[in-house]
């Protein structure tokens, strides 16, 4: 199953990709010039530079249409301020519960939801589409809600939602 992209995005990303985005179309320029300098060589197959150049400037070309299809597409995440339910934007604060053959401590940790262009699982950052994301979504504090497989469950009640 393919899944269809995530266009949701705080502000401050859609601006970091815009502003990687003018870097680019900075350095399409150079790449292209290059391209044409080492086209008047001629002889494109036995040219390597110029097949290595062509593959850079290809390589920018792609990754502007990239950004650009991602930023026409973009939905910026708007912060709701009403914590009573959980939604895309908010930092959830959970309690975890190991499976019950696990003697572990229950540990807290909280976990900001936001879309899958920003997921980052060393900073807690979860997309809104992961298993956790999607579970939370729309639960209150109070509220659990389990993840995992029959060997391994974890269960999340939530503590708090910011």
């Amino acid at each position: 199953m393919i899944q269809k992209p995530d266009p949701a995005m705080t502000k401050a990303k859609f601006e970091e990709l815009q502003n990687k985005l003018r870097q680019l179309l900075l350095n399409r320029h150079p790449a292209a010039a290059e391209v044409a300098r080492l086209a008047e060589f001629g002889d494109f197959s036995e040219n390597v530079e110029y097949q290595l150049a062509k593959g850079r400037l290809r390589g920018i070309n792609n990754k502007i249409l990239e950004i650009e299809n991602t930023l026409k597409n973009a939905e910026i995440i708007k912060l709701n301020h009403n914590n009573s339910t959980v939604q895309i934007g908010h930092a959830v604060t959970v309690e975890i519960n190991n499976s019950p053959s696990n003697s572990a401590p229950n540990q807290l940790k909280t976990f900001s939801i936001l879309g899958s262009a920003e997921t980052d699982p060393n900073k807690n950052i979860i997309s809104q589409n992961s298993p956790l994301g999607r579970a939370l979504l729309g639960k209150k504090v109070g509220e659990k809600v389990k993840i995992g497989s029959k060997e391994k469950v974890k269960e999340y009640k939530i503590i708090e939602i910011k």
